[in-house]
């Protein structure tokens, strides 16, 4: 008999998931009015944090001190970036931002990481639930379709669907800017998708990671954000530590598969052990 495929989870078991998943980033959007794109970036490399600290009030998810120094190299360099941040508005030190607050833009990234956390603790517990019928293009489709009537709700309740039509029309070359910008963001998760599928998760860490790095070099390259001497120690802490999480991980799961392997191979050994001994004692008898 053919088995039956598992059962997918309905519909509404994503609509939390998906208000936490249209807020967080929209808070890190608007962040980028107070804090520099690098800042903004290193900061949300920092997902780590929140992610251990939902997964543990929500899940019950145990880590080791290895991934706990990890944690503390990556928070440790978000810290020592702001903490060395030049004062904006000088040219050539800071920033180009109109209206610069750094408390307010990490405030704001906190805020993003949180909802980041929660929403991946809301998909564990979804995938929990329904073991093997949340694949991730089932996930991915009800994700981005709550995503999208709370934000066309906003934009509709708030007037600001009109004012981003308006601005629009008046600026084409924006028009074209957006749509580029979704058109990346939709192309860009159908390749995380395929990445996590056919190398893992471990590598769409490594290259999720790296991107990221190479993101805070172009933004200094090309927009001109310059960055000190103690910004870029924060900015090699973060990198190191979120590689290094990355490895804990990879070795984490291969010493499961070393463990599961041996288990099955001593029950298979007890068994053949126990059905000589039973061809034994019939011989015996």
């Amino acid at each position: 008999a053919v088995p039956s495929p598992p059962a997918r989870p309905p519909p509404a078991a994503y609509w939390r998931a998906g208000a936490s998943n249209a807020l967080g980033p929209a808070l890190g959007y608007l962040a980028l009015a107070y804090i520099s794109y690098p800042a903004q970036v290193l900061a949300k490399s920092a997902k780590v944090l929140p992610v251990m600290a939902m997964g543990t009030l929500l899940g019950g998810a145990s880590y080791g001190p290895a991934e706990y120094g990890c944690a503390a190299a990556i928070g440790g360099g978000v810290a020592l970036f702001a903490l060395a941040s030049t004062p904006g508005g000088k040219k050539g030190h800071g920033t180009s931002l109109a209206s610069p607050n750094a408390p307010l833009g990490y405030a704001l990234c906190l805020a993003n990481l949180v909802l980041d956390g929660y929403t991946n603790g809301a998909q564990d517990a979804i995938n929990r639930a329904w073991p093997g019928g949340a694949t991730a293009l089932w996930t991915m489709a009800w994700m981005n379709a709550w995503c999208g009537v709370y934000n066309a709700a906003y934009l509709v309740a708030t007037g600001a669907g009109a004012r981003l039509a308006a601005f629009c029309v008046a600026h084409p070359a924006a028009s074209a800017d957006v749509a580029l910008f979704c058109g990346c963001g939709a192309a860009g998760q159908l390749f995380i998708f395929f990445l996590i599928r056919r190398f893992g998760s471990a590598t769409n860490t490594l290259v999720t990671t790296t991107r990221k790095f190479f993101n805070i070099l172009l933004s200094v390259a090309w927009l001109g954000h310059p960055l000190t001497a103690g910004q870029w120690g924060g900015v090699v802490s973060v990198f190191g530590g979120l590689l290094a999480s990355a490895v804990v991980k990879q070795h984490k799961k291969k010493t499961k598969q070393v463990g599961g392997s041996g288990a099955a191979a001593a029950a298979a050994a007890s068994q053949r052990k126990g059905a000589g001994a039973g061809r034994r004692r019939v011989k015996a008898a």
